[in-house]
Parts: structure tokens; C-alpha cells; sequence
């Protein structure tokens, strides 16, 4: 973080403007003009476990007739920042939190972003809500409006997955609402399934740490179905945002994903066929929007092969993610490709991300709850510059978790030994070499130089032509993306992040 000008501390002035609004809304009681009164609904927020701001909480009740309520409440950090307020200029040009182990640059000052904005339990908070009604499996009304919540549970993903397996009970008074969202989402996933949105299963690493400062352990998160809940209604709540905002021309940013490339999509088929996974036919010639739709049918069938197979369950949806363009902030909305999406936009984590809170002053002029709607001259260059500084912080959290990651390594085999082999999956390749997913977290580098005959003598190694399988020159093996594989490690340098393996043969380790 540092080398990148991170690990800021904010201002004073600013620090003491946070402080001065958190304490003038302790009471947020003497906000309530002009705002809706929700304490005494069931409310909930679902969170990593070791988050410490939360953005977003969610009630949830059944309609007569089959439909459900669902009101997605989101902090209303804009009743804090004001425009052009010392405390907005210093969000603006952070424009996001950058996350990597065992520390966090917040765009707020902590006086807003972990108390006076966080949606903790049992405190009443500002909030921003949406309302949507879901009846099978479209949102048939919505409506926005300033709020008072106060939270009745700090759920986190673990304790909702157990709840849903039955394992562990859920409570009053969140345990109606709970199961009204369950539903509410799952009819959700079946209409972004339908119109073909992409599915890609990812996965994000939590790392915990002892009093040393090392890394204790570290934890793969995979999507799971309480994942999935908070995913859907979220995104739900974007793009009923996106949508209200487009009907009402009122300038916003909207968080906008071009369609593929159709020569990108025809190679990312010649991948796949390479590596012998099912693919849809192809039109002999694609449009954009062919090759839109396509994409999505072809995530389905990965994830489905993958399922099927269990092979390359990491490898082949980033060949996915790596045929896509990405995704940015624009005036312009011309809708969210991977979505599936007309008009989509960031509302639900404006602790967090300056474009939310971009979108919640256009939001709340539209419903006229006193915000100014954003200067439209002014919003390609904030667009640019928040998707600029979006990429930054997500090459920052990257090689944060590579470095942490390997200073984990590094200890686990000076500790259990260096000669222990792991198993690994080929996730990536290149001229020089494959990269290998190993153990349950590690990721490193097989150089070719290190791949040798039974005999001990060097082969040769030619990547094809797709980029999907290295080729032995001398004896015909192969190296191909999702192979299992073997592996030792051969070096750690951890301050780089960087780790070289060589391939395990029979007889070693």
C-alpha cells in the first residue's frame, strides 16, 4: 500500500468534520423529518465475519398472493458528506476502499465509515431505502425514500449457510424476514438465469493473524447461498436505482459492462474445444449482441461441465472472465453486459465507493429528498477517474493477498518441511511456464526450465496456439489448463509475492 502512496492517515481538518457530524447525529431521532420510521421492522444485515463497516441491511416480508416485500436498506452516507465539503473533496479522490490482509485504507474517516454510517445492530441509522415487491421472479413495484433502521442482527455467511442447512435455528424477530428473503432471492437467480447472465464461480481468501503479525491462517470463501441472498438483492436494488434514474434523465453514474468482443468470444471456443469442454455452436458470422449472449450460455455450460467433471473448477471461468472487457463508470449508460442488464448502477455500498454515493444524491433529487442531482459536464471525468482508481485498488489488494499469501507458505514449510509435495490445478499458462493453484490457498510458478524427462534431461515445451496446453517437443506429453498436478516449492521470495515450483514425479517428496 505504501509503495502505491497508500496508508494515508486523513487530514485533521477532515478527521475532525467526521467526528463533528457523528456527533451531531447521535441522536438520529432529530433527523426524522422527511423520513419513514422502519425500527419496528425485522431487519438484518449478513456480512463477512470480520467486517467492520456495513453498508447495506435487509427486511423481508410475504404478501398476499405469493409475492414477497423486500426492503433493501443501504446507509445514507450522503446525509454526512456534504457536496463540496472538505470531508467530500478527500472521498472523492480516494474514490474507494482499498482492502489487503490485516489492514484497510477506508475512503472515510473511521468516525463514519465503522460508527456513525455502519449499520450495526441495535442502533438506530440513516439509511437510504428501496422497496421492491418480487412476484415471480420480477419486480413488479418499487419505490425509494430516506429512513431510521435499527438493525436486529449481525448475521454473517457461515451462520446464515448453517441456518440454511439446518443446522443452527434462526431467531425472533429476524426469522420470518430471513426466510421471506431466502425466497425473494432464489426467485431472483432464476430470472438472471433466464435472460443469460454470466456464471462465473469465484472465490476470495480471508486471512487471519496472530499477535506476531503473522499469518495464522487462511481461509477460501466460495460463494455460497448466503452469498448468493445478499448478490441478488443487491443487485436487484441496482437496477431498479439504474432504471428509475434513466427514466427521470437525471444524470448519475452508471456502472456500465460492454458486450464482448466476437472474435474474443470464437477464441474463448477454441479454448474450451482445445481442453475438450462443451461449448454452443457458433453463427458463422457473430454480432455484439450475439456474442453477448453467447458468453452467458457458454458460463452456463462451463459451470455445469465443471460441476459435472470436477475438473478445472478455477481455470476454465477465468478463461471466462479473461475473454470479457471491463467493466467501468460512465454518464452513458449502455447497460451491463455480464448482467444481462439495461440500466445498472453502484448504489449499496456508498461507505465504501464514491459512485455510490454519486448515484444516492441523483437517487434522492429524484424523489426530491434534498440532494442537488450531480452536474452532468462533470461526470466523464469522475467517471474515468473512479474507474481508474478502482483498477488501482484492485492491483493493490491482489498483490497483497500474493505477498501474504506467501509469507504464509513460507512459514507452513519452514515449519513442516520443505520437501512436502501439494496438489495443484493449472490455472494459467504462458510461453515460460504454468501457473499452478495449489494446497488450499497457494498459487506459484512451473517454470518449463523445470520440467525434465523421467531421465533428468531437459524437454522442450511449446505453448499451442490457443494459449490452453503446453506441448513436449522430445516425448508428446502435455500440460493442459485444469490438469491436476503435483507440485513442491522450490523458492519463496515473499516480499514480491513470487513462488516457483518444480513438477513432483513418482519416487520424490
Amino acid at each position: 500500500m505504501r509503495e502505491h502512496g497508500l496508508a494515508r492517515r486523513f487530514d485533521r481538518a477532515v478527521e475532525r468534520e467526521a467526528q463533528r457530524l457523528r456527533d451531531r447525529h447521535l441522536d438520529v431521532r432529530d433527523d426524522m423529518a422527511d423520513r419513514r420510521d422502519l425500527t419496528e421492522v425485522a431487519t438484518f444485515t449478513i456480512d463477512p465475519s470480520g467486517a467492520r463497516d456495513f453498508d447495506d441491511a435487509v427486511s423481508a416480508e410475504h404478501l398476499p398472493g405469493g409475492a414477497v416485500r423486500v426492503w433493501i436498506h443501504i446507509a445514507d452516507v450522503s446525509a454526512y458528506l456534504r457536496e463540496g465539503s472538505a470531508l467530500d473533496a478527500e472521498a472523492r479522490n480516494r474514490t474507494t476502499s482499498v482492502y489487503v490482509p490485516g489492514a484497510v485504507e477506508p475512503m472515510l474517516p473511521q468516525a463514519l465509515s465503522n460508527d456513525a454510517c455502519s449499520l450495526v445492530p441495535a442502533r438506530d441509522r440513516l439509511t437510504v431505502t428501496a422497496e421492491l415487491d418480487i412476484e415471480g421472479a420480477r419486480v413488479v413495484r418499487s419505490s425509494f425514500y430516506r429512513s431510521v433502521i435499527r438493525s436486529d442482527a449481525r448475521l454473517d455467511y457461515e451462520q446464515v449457510d448453517r441456518i440454511f442447512a439446518g443446522h443452527e435455528d434462526a431467531l425472533d424477530p429476524w426469522r420470518a424476514s430471513l426466510a421471506a428473503a431466502r425466497i425473494a432471492a432464489a426467485q431472483l437467480a432464476r430470472a438472471r438465469t433466464q435472460r443469460g447472465a454470466l456464471v462465473v464461480e469465484s472465490t476470495e481468501h480471508e486471512f487471519a493473524f496472530d499477535d506476531e503479525g503473522n499469518v495464522s491462517s487462511i481461509a477460501a470463501r466460495v460463494q455460497t447461498e448466503s452469498h448468493r441472498l445478499i448478490e441478488h438483492l443487491m443487485i436487484a436494488a441496482n437496477e431498479a436505482v439504474a432504471s428509475l434514474l434513466q427514466r427521470a434523465r437525471v444524470p448519475c453514474l452508471y456502472r456500465v459492462h460492454e458486450r464482448p468482443d466476437p472474435d474474443r468470444v470464437a477464441r474463448l471456443v477454441d479454448q474450451l474445444a482445445s481442453l475438450e469442454v462443451p461449448t454452443p455452436p457458433l453463427p458463422e458470422h457473430i454480432s455484439p449482441a450475439q456474442a453477448s449472449e453467447l458468453v452467458g450460455e457458454i458460463s452456463k455450460r462451463v459451470d455445469e461441465y465443471v460441476r459435472r467433471s470436477g475438473r478445472g473448477r478455477l481455470a476454465f471461468g477465468a478463461l471466462v472472465l479473461r475473454s470479457l472487457k471491463q467493466a467501468y463508470y460512465s454518464p452513458n449508460n449502455i447497460g451491463h453486459s455480464g448482467l444481462r442488464s439495461t440500466a445498472y448502477c453502484h448504489f449499496t455500498s456508498p461507505i465504501r465507493r464514491y459512485p455510490d454515493i454519486v448515484c444516492h444524491r441523483a437517487l434522492l433529487s429524484t424523489i426530491r429528498a434534498g440532494e442537488r442531482a450531480p452536474r452532468a459536464h462533470e461526470l466523464a471525468e469522475l467517471g474515468a477517474w473512479t474507474s481508474e482508481r478502482e483498477r488501482q485498488a484492485m492491483d493493490i489488494e491482489r498483490a497483497g493477498d500474493d505477498i501474504a499469501r506467501s509469507f504464509a507458505l513460507d512459514r507452513e514449510l519452514l515449519d513442516h518441511g520443505w520437501e512436502r509435495g501439494f496438489d495443484g490445478e493449472v490455472v494459467g499458462m504462458i510461453s515460460a511456464g504454468a501457473f499452478v493453484a495449489f494446497g488450499d490457498s497457494y498459487e506459484g510458478m512451473l517454470p518449463v526450465r523445470s520440467l525434465t524427462t523421467e531421465s533428468g534431461e531437459r524437454e522442450w515445451w511449446e505453448l499451442n496456439e490457443e494459449g490452453t496446453i503446453l506441448n513436449s517437443e522430445r516425448t508428446g506429453a502435455t500440460l493442459r489448463l485444469g490438469d491436476r498436478i503435483r507440485v513442491r516449492v522450490e523458492r519463496v521470495d515473499a516480499r514480491r509475492g513470487r513462488v516457483d515450483l518444480v513438477r513432483e514425479t513418482a519416487g520424490t517428496g
